[in-house]
């Protein structure tokens, strides 16, 4: 039977790259892919999937109120679908995760999900709280914080570099916007490295 996947991880991670990759191996050995892509995030264009080191595809884009389930059960009428994958899965609403276990469940295709687990004031979202209760598989990728520990939240800055605790959960934006930082650093709201972080000895 076909499983639920989700990658989740900090932004800068690798969580986009490791997607394209994964889509390209399948359609390298000539099966179909449909690769999915929130609306809302255009910072590259609608229905664009693009990594930090230049990897890019098209994906579908999709809105909150869209059911996933129906939309792959007619892409894979007209053509054998072999692998579901998408972008940004924080941004799932909790009866897209549902549809998307259904595409595993009764339609038996694979489900790739790719997202953040927390928002800048290290709140889950609801499609990643949704996917940690309903995927089979969890899976974390994992990058490091500007100390050298293992970063497993994000810092909202604003424009002076300035950490920020208030404001709309759902803000879009890239390295200008973002920093992912260990839980101790998360905490003290310090988003770059001071001299007192060397030489790490303090683990």
């Amino acid at each position: 039977m076909a499983k639920l996947f989700f990658y989740y991880s900090t932004m800068n991670a690798g969580k986009s790259t490791i997607l394209l990759q994964s889509s390209y191996n399948y359609r390298e050995r000539g099966m179909r892919t449909l690769v999915f892509a929130p609306e809302i995030d255009d910072r590259y264009g609608v229905g664009i999937v693009s990594s930090r080191i230049g990897l890019q595809s098209d994906a579908i884009p999709f809105s909150p109120s869209e059911n996933l389930y129906m939309r792959v059960e007619r892409e894979n009428q007209k053509q054998k679908v072999d692998c579901v994958l998408v972008d940004e899965a924080q941004f799932l609403s909790k009866q897209q995760v549902r549809q998307l276990s259904d595409v595993c469940d009764e339609l038996d295709i694979p489900v790739l999900a790719y997202g953040l687990r927390t928002d800048f004031q290290g709140n889950l979202f609801e499609g990643s709280q949704s996917l940690m209760a309903w995927a089979d598989n969890l899976n974390e990728i994992k990058t490091i914080c500007h100390c050298g520990r293992k970063a497993t939240m994000v810092l909202r800055i604003d424009s002076t570099g300035k950490p920020m605790r208030e404001g709309e959960q759902i803000q879009i934006g890239g390295n200008e916007r973002y920093v992912t930082v260990c839980r101790k650093h998360f905490k003290q709201g310090l988003a770059e490295r001071t001299t007192k972080d060397l030489p790490f000895d303090d683990f």
